[in-house]
């Protein structure tokens, strides 16, 4: 019987089929692709579950289907691994607040780069607005500016004071919630989906970040054809199966110079004659995407 998997909680999985939610595990050991994740499933993911013959209201999952695509990052528990965020997704809606907590610019493209990599659109949002001076809304109209001018969607709300409907960013689509602990992906879903009541972080006053609330990937339906994929807070995004010699293609802004360059092989940095850099230096790339590229780049944290 073929199901959706709407909840990951280690070695169990809970898949939709045919209207019923059904508790499974895997049948012996899985690979993807031969590559060393924490994860073979995540949620998202088409798999075929059978009855366990030897266990009551026990599932087994037998096949993983072919994904349309997943995001992934790298493991922050175990080195050298890599972790499927969620698979057969949409688009992802990037949470973005400027205190309680602080998230930076850093974090934010670094989540772009990886959603870039995989095709996946990305729509950032700013959140707790009610709580931003005019000087920090002023900030963000700036931020707005880039990003929208680089094709990104972006908007802002407060959903515990005064949401703004989102139904239009939502609607047909099965959306993936990414942001820091705190930044309000639990209380989007309590708004579209009032029944599931998820419970909402409070906010650590000794250093601005968020409690985790959320422990496990699952994914939540506005409607049949509506699904929204929670995952536990993201404090750093560790970028996965993204080189170095590929970075720059998942910066759109400068996509559309690349080739340009007096070397072939120019990473933007001291090469002399760059266009990148001379793009940066003329204001068509803002300063702070490029700041982000050579924090990547160079492998820096992206806790700035």
């Amino acid at each position: 019987m073929r199901g959706l998997v709407i909840k990951t909680t280690g070695l169990w999985y809970e898949v939709k089929s045919e209207g019923a939610i059904h508790v499974a595990r895997l049948r012996g050991k899985f690979k993807l692709e031969e590559k060393k994740t924490t994860n073979p499933i995540a949620v998202g993911d088409w798999v075929t579950i059978e009855p366990n013959d030897q266990a009551t209201d026990e599932w087994i999952i037998t096949e993983i289907h072919q994904r349309e695509n997943y995001i992934v990052r790298q493991s922050p528990r175990k080195k050298g691994h890599d972790h499927i965020m969620a698979s057969n997704v949409d688009q992802a809606l990037i949470f973005f607040t400027f205190k309680s907590p602080r998230t930076s610019i850093g974090f934010i493209d670094r989540v772009l780069v990886t959603l870039e990599a995989y095709r996946i659109p990305a729509f950032i949002l700013l959140n707790k607005t009610d709580l931003y001076s005019k000087e920090e809304l002023e900030n963000w109209n700036q931020i707005t500016d880039v990003y929208r001018k680089i094709g990104y969607q972006v908007d802002k709300t407060s959903l515990t004071k005064d949401p703004t409907d989102l139904t239009k960013y939502l609607e047909g689509k099965t959306t993936l919630l990414i942001g820091h602990s705190g930044t309000g992906k639990s209380s989007l879903i309590n708004n579209e989906v009032p029944e599931v009541h998820q419970t909402t972080s409070e906010i650590s006053s000794f250093a601005d970040k968020g409690i985790h609330t959320t422990t496990f990937a699952e994914m939540f339906f506005i409607d049949e054809s509506t699904g929204l994929i929670d995952t536990p807070g993201i404090k750093e995004l560790g970028l996965a199966e993204v080189e170095p010699d590929e970075l720059d293609h998942y910066f759109p802004e400068m996509r559309v110079h690349l080739g340009q360059c007096k070397f072939h092989d120019c990473r933007h940095t001291e090469e002399p004659n760059c266009v990148i850099k001379q793009a940066v230096e003329n204001g068509e790339i803002a300063f702070f995407r490029y700041e982000s590229y050579l924090s990547m780049l160079m492998g820096e944290d992206n806790r700035r």
